[in-house]
């Protein structure tokens, strides 16, 4: 089994509802073949760490790049069940951080797990997506490389943002307005709140495009994610080229905890609590109006990827 992360895990809960202020591939194309040797090149110059067992340190062959509350450590830790994956144990914030990335590849390829020579080093960084700067840094680092986006509905992707960051504040004792407050300006949507950009999943798509062809970047459902994981982690296996290790079993509703948890090799782990976090209940007036706020923004990604999902 690839190494596993620490502390504990689980899958994001199903939704709740409580006060707004929470309660506490396809084949490549001809010349693909080079970019590969060339990043293989690349990795051969950078110093790495060396483990007497033979494993070592090595640039990742695939990134999950985003988005944020998407569901990018459920993927991961899902992932992580495959003997041939060896993962990140935190995110880097490589490409995304200047003063982690004016540090060079030698400081990332320090970042990542020791691994043998036939397993594929994964590292996740939810910023990455919604980074401007991200996709020509990760594309000069390697044209070949194979990422990883999971994507959930907008509207609930931007109430699991607050949730995160309400929570922090509460931990840490300090005062944090309602999500309405975010919302709402003037009596209008506010369309300069930060989690509403980042749930514009169609301009950042571009910039990645930019870089990327569609065949480099498999989309990920995160709400199919979180009711039936067992398929959308198949295609995952695939898309990475991963013979099929991973099976249903490793799966099982804990209903409980009203979601779905992993088993490995007889030992049984959730998400860890912070994860799947109650949403505030807002007026149904207001998630109308964040559903038609994303309706085009939804439309316009459907045609740039060539399919569709099950959004509000």
């Amino acid at each position: 089994m690839a190494p596993l992360l620490l502390g504990t895990v689980m899958l994001v809960a199903q939704l709740q509802l409580v006060p707004s202020r929470p309660a506490v591939v396809p084949g490549d194309k001809p010349g693909q073949p080079e970019l590969v040797r060339k990043a293989a090149s690349l990795q051969d110059e950078i110093p790495g760490g060396v483990a007497p067992n033979g494993s070592a340190q090595q640039l990742p062959q695939t990134i999950i790049i985003g988005v944020r509350k998407g569901g990018t450590r459920a993927l991961l830790e899902m992932l992580s069940l495959h003997p041939d994956v060896a993962a990140a144990e935190n995110e880097v914030h490589f490409f995304d951080w200047e003063e982690h990335y004016s540090q060079g590849l030698g400081w990332y390829l320090s970042q990542m797990p020791f691994s043998a020579p036939h397993q594929l080093t994964v590292e996740k960084t939810p910023a990455y997506f919604t980074s401007p700067k991200v996709p020509e840094r990760v594309h000069g680092m390697n044209p070949a490389i194979r990422l990883l986006l999971i994507l959930r509905d907008p509207s609930e992707r931007v109430l699991s943002d607050y949730t995160q960051v309400f929570y922090n504040h509460v931990q840490k004792r300090k005062p944090y307005p309602s999500i309405e407050e975010f919302l709402v300006r003037d009596g209008r949507l506010n369309v300069d709140y930060k989690a509403l950009n980042r749930s514009l999943y169609h301009l950042h798509m571009q910039n990645w495009l930019r870089f990327f062809p569609l065949r480099r970047i498999h989309i990920v459902d995160g709400d199919r994610l979180i009711r039936d994981p067992f398929p959308e982690i198949q295609r995952v296996e695939r898309f990475l080229r991963l013979s099929p290790q991973i099976n249903a079993s490793n799966f099982y509703f804990n209903k409980t905890k009203g979601f779905y948890c992993l088993r490995d090799g007889g030992r049984d782990r959730c998400l860890h609590e912070s994860k799947g976090r109650a949403h505030p209940q807002v007026d149904p007036r207001l998630l109308n109006k964040l559903h038609e706020y994303f309706h085009e923004p939804n439309k316009k990604f459907f045609e740039l990827v060539g399919r569709t999902f099950d959004w509000h």
